[in-house]
């Protein structure tokens, strides 16, 4: 699976060749020298989210019922009225 690097500025040129090169493998699109955003394919992010465990996978786990959980309690409100002056 190769890796393509493009700058922001050769993706906005030439998107099609961004998106066959996604087929491949992970496209590395960069700001200012610096990764800023990857393109995949939709099956290669499928795959990528079929390795994660759901929030209801993680909580059936056994033990989970052990868990401690203390919220941090706060005394400002959340949320404050829009100031419309």
């Amino acid at each position: 699976m190769p890796n393509t690097t493009l700058s922001s500025r050769e993706f906005n040129h030439d998107v099609g060749r961004a998106k066959k090169a996604a087929l491949e493998g992970p496209v590395f699109i960069t700001d200012r020298g610096r990764p800023s955003h990857v393109l995949l394919s939709v099956e290669a992010y499928r795959k990528l989210l079929a390795n994660e465990p759901s929030i209801i996978d993680l909580l059936a786990l056994p033990g989970s019922e052990d868990i401690e959980f203390e919220p941090v309690r706060t005394n400002s409100p959340l949320f404050r009225p829009a100031d419309l002056s």
